[in-house]
């Protein structure tokens, strides 16, 4: 069971939802999901990264993988300073879908897709739709801000 976070996808903020007094907890996917987007993945060594410094970034949990090599997060953030075209959008579906690939991978879902458009300035909206292997269907709308 993970601790329920609560996404403001209008002002960009993250908060632990408390019930009773104690930090609830969460058996559903979105916060597994929230988790997987929003904290920074390593950049591949063919990566641009956006402010220039070569800083990979990369999650903790990478140092405790399962698996050698296995990477957490996504690679939404090197999509900061880039300007509105199509090809950010397809790059924001592809980094979308590797982060939550590893739901393939685990056996809780059959697929994972996320296209992505501009919902304002500045504002990537992602539609996670994600078949689960039980047949049922989750699906939530989140929006990335591209900082910059």
């Amino acid at each position: 069971m993970d601790a329920q976070i609560i996404y403001n996808g209008r002002e960009f903020s993250f908060d632990m939802f408390v019930r009773d007094g104690d930090i609830a907890g969460d058996n559903g996917l979105l916060t597994a999901v929230l988790v997987s987007l929003f904290t920074d993945r390593r950049a591949n060594d063919d990566d641009v990264i956006p402010d220039g410094t070569g800083h990979k970034r990369g999650s903790w949990q990478d140092q405790y993988a399962d698996v050698p090599g296995d990477l957490q997060g996504s690679r939404l953030w090197l999509l900061s300073r880039e300007k509105e075209l199509p090809d950010v959008l397809e790059r924001a579906q592809l980094y979308a879908e590797e982060a939550l690939a590893w739901m393939i991978e685990d056996g809780i879902a059959e697929s994972v897709s996320c296209p992505a458009e501009f919902v304002q300035a500045g504002v990537v909206g992602l539609l996670i739709g994600i078949k689960l292997v039980d047949g049922s269907w989750f699906e939530s709308v989140i929006n990335y801000p591209l900082e910059g």
